[in-house]
């Protein structure tokens, strides 16, 4: 992982299943952000509209991931990176999410994660895991999945903050003084919070 892109300002929001991304992200949105979709969850919906069941969509998990992978490197591709934009999830998620389903990853994957460039990475506290239609984990799973999570992104070069779990408004307005506080302060790379 180490030819990595020029710089971009690109924020992931992440965190394990249920940790409020796709709220955070619709927050942002109305506050006139940039933001764009989780791909996982477009796909479940695209294949439903289709005709198929979440488990027929999910029965072959390497092909699901690598479908979700592929959408995910059409839209990072499809972007500038002088544009500020919050990801809801992004391609290292999809590592996350091979380690989690015993799948290795294969080369599409190991070739995105050497060119991926993110300003900076969100990682949101889980919540009370409540199921949806698309969301098949049970705690344990979410739990698991959380931790990859905070594994992947912080073997990557990219500057990780962990979100705690707050109101949702609370929860972006502190997404937003931590990026003030990294165009404030430009030099600070380290992981953590706002530094005080």
């Amino acid at each position: 992982m180490s030819s990595q892109q020029s710089s971009t300002n690109w924020y992931v929001i992440t965190g394990g299943p249920g940790s409020g991304k796709t709220t955070t992200i619709n927050i942002l949105a109305k506050r006139n952000y940039h933001v764009t979709i989780e791909h996982a969850r477009h796909y479940i919906d695209t294949q439903r509209i289709g005709g198929k069941s979440v488990m027929e969509i999910r029965s072959n998990q390497r092909e699901f991931q690598q479908k979700v992978l592929a959408m995910q490197l059409e839209q990072e591709r499809s972007m500038s990176p002088e544009d500020t934009v919050f990801l809801d999830r992004a391609i290292p998620d999809s590592l996350a999410y091979y380690r989690f389903m015993g799948l290795e990853p294969d080369e599409k994957l190991n070739d995105a994660l050497k060119t991926v460039s993110y300003k900076k990475v969100f990682i949101l506290d889980v919540l009370p895991l409540v199921n949806d239609y698309a969301r098949s984990e049970d705690a344990a799973a979410q739990k698991r999945i959380h931790q990859l999570l905070i594994d992947v992104y912080s073997s990557l070069p990219f500057p990780v903050v962990r979100v705690p779990v707050m109101p949702p408004e609370e929860r972006v307005d502190f997404i937003l003084e931590n990026i003030e506080s990294l165009e404030k302060h430009p030099q600070i790379k380290s992981n953590g919070n706002i530094p005080q």
